[in-house]
């Protein structure tokens, strides 16, 4: 096993860069790896730190620990001669108005390749963000959010518990946000049809100003969970909540690319951060657009419209 000399020469060659305001101890294991970062700046919130997609496994006010398989976080697996080398990157999400600027570092841990193994195909691997493929994903869940919703009939005031998610496949890690989302008494829209908004101006959920629906606590960047306080529209009809999701840089994060709830106590909070809610002043406003360079939009790109449904929203009696 080499994991400790690679291990050793990655270290070596962040050694001038960590020195100053952090120490990285890695740990590589068979099927796993232990980081623990270690930061001496006060400003410094450690819960946005990432390895690859995965967020912290724990986090005290100066470290950041992650304890984590190969085949999660989007660990990217190369050959190189006698070498089986996985890598990844660890990352700090901040925001462009933060004292601390977000940044990344290289991990990788190496081993000597079995004998007897052999990649069944040749996966590329694709650094640049844009490359590759995005497979997006919606649906209804259950209450919990563990497994899919056993009935699509939901009385007025209960919650619908919607779960987005982009596969990322040999991407970097992507957020995923929800833009925008529109109920309609139709599977299309059409200038005629009847509809309710839901979410609004680049990431508002407009709803959660009049009812308790909110974004749930992420799990992993590349998920979004919305629990929906059904709403008086087209009771007892068929429901198609239509819907543009963006997979987005994490770092990227401003009043245009954003997850924002109202809270009833303390007004607009942003999901992700609640320190930058500031991103959330426009909600009652226009958040303005600005130019950005995207990936190709369509099926496979950036933004991906869906339609969820047909769902039921019934009379509580009824």
């Amino acid at each position: 096993m080499m994991a400790f000399f690679w291990q050793s020469a990655l270290l070596l060659s962040l050694a001038a860069a960590l020195s100053v305001y952090a120490d990285m101890k890695l740990d590589c294991h068979p099927d796993f790896v232990t980081l623990v970062w270690t930061e001496s700046r006060s400003q410094a919130d450690t819960s946005l730190f990432r390895l690859g997609s995965c967020f912290p496994t724990s986090v005290t006010a100066r470290e950041a620990v992650f304890s984590v398989d190969f085949n999660n976080c989007n660990f990217r697996r190369m050959v190189a001669g006698n070498q089986l080398m996985y890598a990844n990157d660890l990352t700090y999400i901040s925001s462009p108005d933060s004292h601390i600027l977000p940044f990344s570092h290289p991990v990788a841990c190496a081993y000597e390749r079995p004998k007897d193994w052999y990649p069944l195909i040749y996966d590329p691997v694709f650094d640049t963000f844009g490359q590759g493929d995005l497979v997006f994903h919606i649906g209804l869940m259950n209450a919990d959010f563990s497994g899919p919703a056993e009935s699509t009939s939901f009385s007025l005031g209960s919650f619908i518990p919607i779960m987005a998610s982009v596969a990322q496949k040999s991407h970097q890690p992507l957020l995923l946000l929800l833009e925008e989302c529109v109920a309609a008494s139709t599977q299309e829209l059409h200038p005629e049809s009847s509809t309710y908004p839901i979410i609004a101006n680049k990431g508002c959920l407009v709803d959660s100003k009049v009812s308790r629906s909110k974004f749930e606590t992420r799990q992993k960047p590349s998920e979004i969970h919305l629990s929906l306080q059904a709403f008086r529209f087209a009771l007892g009809e068929e429901v198609f909540i239509h819907c543009k999701l963006v997979a987005w840089d994490p770092i990227g994060l401003d009043n245009t690319n954003k997850a924002c709830h109202y809270n009833q106590e303390h007004g607009w909070e942003l999901l992700d951060n609640p320190a930058y809610s500031n991103f959330c002043d426009c909600c009652d406003s226009i958040c303005k657009s600005r130019r950005t360079r995207s990936m190709a939009s369509g099926k496979h790109g950036v933004v991906q419209k869906a339609v969820l449904g047909p769902l039921t929203i019934t009379e509580v009696n009824s």
